[in-house]
Parts: structure tokens; C-alpha cells; sequence
């Protein structure tokens, strides 16, 4: 077959499969303008349900914190309670810290303790790889040898490891830990160890106390967070006899009790939370003194509060995917210690729903049938909605009433319509990387007092 018989045998099959192309296109293109409508409005449906779905879990959780929050406004203050003078334990306070100089100030704090001398031991871990911050922690330590400098050269397996590296040294019976950022008061041993004379005491956490709240919208937003865990969270754990959780900082725990569940576990990007559910597991006490405060820093920037909630939710989410069912299971955890755990890890909902109600309520948008805007249905629905989940935002509102910052509302109000909207993208992206094992590494925030040294 010469080349002039073949091109029209070439052509014909050609044009044979574009006629066949051509039909099947039709029919596609026929099947589209006759059903797509129809499948377009089953899409809608199934996306207007799911969001209906999502905001009636939401207003549920909201109405739970709204009803915590009223709980936890009513409840009677407490006297502050003391440890019986002669019966002191023995303490050792750890300062784990990673090119801080906020430690020093930290340190200088902690030696105003009116607690017996003899039954303190001060430890600054110092993991600094910044030789400058290590030779000012030197010179201060040489003014004050009673504090110990523990040093491991790296940084290997973050907070934690560090903490695990100093419980070599320590020597007192309780354990008080303290990022470098806080700062103490004098009587604060005396009153957080107060709690042990009862031996079933595992853990004493202290409330945290934002003293930058004010300096700007990020501050707010991150003293917001960790003004209704300490405001409304753990005291209404605590009302009905539940346990609370170590929070990392301002917090103490009996070192028999945590050399007994295994130590730290070295890496963890929260330690606190996974020790305190291995505690929890093994039946152990857990408690929260609302009544003793201790001042500390939230972050300041957009950058740093992002990857602050984005460990923390990492870090909370690891640690349920570690322990939850255990816990759920266990038979030395009592009922009430197994609602502290959801509760306290409730608020990461939050994140999830918003985005959740985002994606349906944005595809049952697109997925609508073309029509004009009904603008005074559409804003009167987004209103209600704002309004029946808007329990989060009045038990932040109660917390800053507790905390006896009212005029700070307005602000709060709005950095969590705004920045909060922004950070719950991090949030989500921590929880969601914990879920599927991504990796993720510790982050070192900025600290005004790194720049400023108390006298």
C-alpha cells in the first residue's frame, strides 16, 4: 500500500473517532444542561445541611461555655491557705530556659521567697546556644551561688528534655516550674505547696497572671486564651470535683508522682498536658488554686501567637491521640477526671467548626441558585448566628470581668473577630498536622523581659 492509498484510509478512521468524539460530547453537553441544575441542588442541599450541622454542634458548645462561665462567676472565693510554718517541704525550683535572659529575672524573684533557705533549691537548666545569654547568666549566678546551673550543650528534645536533664540534681520533694518569663511573689511556695499535706496531691497549678495584656491587640488575644483556661476552664473543673492540668508554667508536681507515671517524655511540643493524662490514667490528684497568681507574658506579635497556638494545639492533640482512650477505659480515673480531660480540650472544637461552617457555608453559596442578594435575609442570618455562638466570647467577657479588666472587652471583642479569625488558620494547621504525624518543631517566642531587667 503506497502512501497515496493510505492518507485517505488515515483520514477516514480520523474523521471516523471525531465524529464518535463529537457525539459523546454532545451527549455529555446534553446530560450537563439537562441535570447539571439538578445536581448542583443536591450538591447545595447536602452543603447547606452539613453547615446547619456544624453551627447547631457550635451553638451547643458555645451554650456549654456560656454555662461554665456562669458557674464559675458564682463561686465563692477562697481564703488563701498557707503551708504550716516547721512542716515546709523540700522544694527545688526549675528555670528551663533557651537564650532567655528574662531567666535572670525570673531567678531574682525566686530568691525573694520567704521560705526557709535550707529547703529551697534553685536550678536555672540553661540550654542556650547563644554564648552571650549564657555569660550574663554566669556573671549573675556567681552573685548568687546558691542557684545551680545544669547545661547539656543542645537543645535535644526541647523543654522537656531539659526538664528531664535537671531532675538529675533536683532535690526537693515537690518540683516548682517556672517559664523565664514569670515572675513569682514572695509568698508564692508557701502557698502553692500548701495543698501536699494531703499525700493524694499529685499537682498544684497556679493561675496565670497576663501583665502585657494591654500593650496591644495580639497581647489580648493571647492573654484572652489563657485568661478563660484559668478564669472559667479549670475552675469549673474544679467545682464538680474534677482534676486540672499541669499548664507548663507557675505549676508544681510531687516528684515520687512523676518519677511514677515515667518522667517527661522527651520531644513533646506540650509536655504538661501528656504528663498530666498519664497522671490522670494512674488515678492521681490534680488540683488548681485560682486564688494564687503569678505574672507572666503573652505574645505581642502576629508571628509568635500564631506559632504559639499552633504548638500548643499540636502538642494538646498528640497527647489525646496518646492517652484519650486510656483514659476513657481506665479504671483508676474516676468519671468526673474523664470530663476534665474533654472539657479542657474542648476549646480546639472551636477551630475545627469555624473551619467546617467556613467551607460548607462558602460551597452552599457558590452551589446556589443564581438570584439576587437578599441582603436583609442574608445579614439578619449571619446576626442570629454570631449571636447563638456567641457563648465563647461572653465566657472571655466573664473571664475579664473576673480579672477585673472590663474596659478591655471592646478590644478583646475585637481582636477574636479579627486577628483570632487569622490564628484559628495556625490552630487548625497544628491540630491537623498532630492527626497525621507531621513533624513540627519548638518554637522560641519574644519576651519583653529578655529586654528588661528588674531590680
Amino acid at each position: 500500500m503506497n502512501i497515496g492509498t493510505l492518507l485517505p484510509f488515515v483520514e477516514g478512521i480520523s474523521n471516523t473517532y471525531l465524529s464518535l468524539f463529537n457525539k459523546i460530547g454532545e451527549q455529555i453537553y446534553l446530560f450537563y444542561i439537562v441535570y447539571s441544575r439538578v445536581i448542583l441542588d443536591y450538591i447545595n442541599i447536602f452543603f447547606k445541611s452539613g453547615f446547619r450541622f456544624f453551627l447547631y454542634i457550635t451553638i451547643l458548645l458555645a451554650t456549654f461555655y456560656l454555662l461554665m462561665a456562669i458557674v464559675t462567676s458564682f463561686r465563692k472565693k477562697k481564703s488563701p491557705k498557707y503551708v504550716e510554718e516547721g512542716k515546709e517541704p523540700t522544694v527545688t525550683v526549675q528555670i528551663p530556659t533557651y537564650n532567655e535572659l528574662a531567666a535572670i529575672n525570673c531567678a531574682k524573684k525566686c530568691l525573694e521567697f520567704d521560705y526557709p533557705k535550707e529547703k529551697v533549691q534553685i536550678i536555672i537548666g540553661d540550654d542556650s546556644s547563644d554564648k552571650s545569654v549564657s555569660a550574663k547568666i554566669d556573671e549573675f549566678v556567681k552573685m548568687h551561688p546558691e542557684i545551680l546551673i545544669t547545661r547539656r550543650g543542645n537543645n535535644k528534645g526541647y523543654k522537656p528534655g531539659n526538664l528531664i536533664h535537671m531532675l538529675k540534681y533536683t532535690k526537693g520533694d515537690i518540683i516548682v516550674v517556672f517559664d523565664s518569663d514569670f515572675l513569682p511573689e514572695k509568698d508564692f511556695l508557701k502557698r502553692i505547696v500548701a495543698p501536699y499535706k494531703d499525700e493524694k496531691v499529685s499537682v498544684v497549678q497556679a493561675r496565670w497572671d497576663i501583665k502585657n495584656y494591654t500593650q496591644n491587640a495580639y497581647s489580648v488575644l493571647g492573654g484572652m486564651i489563657s485568661l478563660i483556661t484559668h478564669h472559667v476552664v479549670l475552675p469549673f473543673a474544679k467545682s464538680f470535683g474534677g482534676n486540672t492540668f499541669l499548664c507548663g508554667s507557675a505549676e508544681s508536681i510531687r516528684k515520687k508522682d512523676l518519677e511514677e507515671v515515667g518522667g517527661w517524655k522527651m520531644g513533646m511540643l506540650t509536655e504538661d498536658i501528656e504528663c498530666s493524662m498519664r497522671l490522670i490514667k494512674n488515678g492521681k490528684t490534680l488540683t488548681y488554686l485560682e486564688d494564687l497568681s503569678c505574672k507572666c507574658e503573652a505574645p505581642y506579635n502576629f508571628k509568635d501567637l500564631a506559632k504559639q497556638q499552633m504548638r500548643w494545639a499540636y502538642g494538646v492533640i498528640t497527647a489525646l491521640k496518646l492517652h484519650l482512650w486510656d483514659i476513657l477505659k481506665s479504671k483508676s480515673a474516676k468519671v468526673k477526671d474523664k470530663l476534665s480531660v474533654l472539657i479542657f480540650s474542648s476549646g480546639y472544637m472551636f477551630s475545627i467548626l469555624i473551619l467546617l461552617l467556613t467551607i460548607f457555608g462558602t460551597l452552599g453559596i457558590i452551589s446556589s441558585r443564581p438570584a439576587p442578594v437578599d441582603w436583609a435575609r442574608f445579614l439578619t442570618e449571619t446576626a442570629w448566628n454570631l449571636i447563638l455562638t456567641s457563648g465563647f466570647l461572653i465566657a472571655c467577657t466573664v473571664a475579664l470581668i473576673l480579672d477585673k479588666r472590663i474596659r478591655q472587652i471592646p478590644k478583646m471583642i475585637g481582636a477574636s473577630l479579627s486577628i483570632g479569625l487569622a490564628v484559628t488558620y495556625f490552630v487548625n494547621m497544628g491540630i491537623f498536622k498532630a492527626i497525621y504525624n507531621r513533624g513540627m518543631q519548638w518554637f522560641i517566642l519574644n519576651k519583653l523581659g529578655n529586654k528588661v531587667t528588674i531590680k
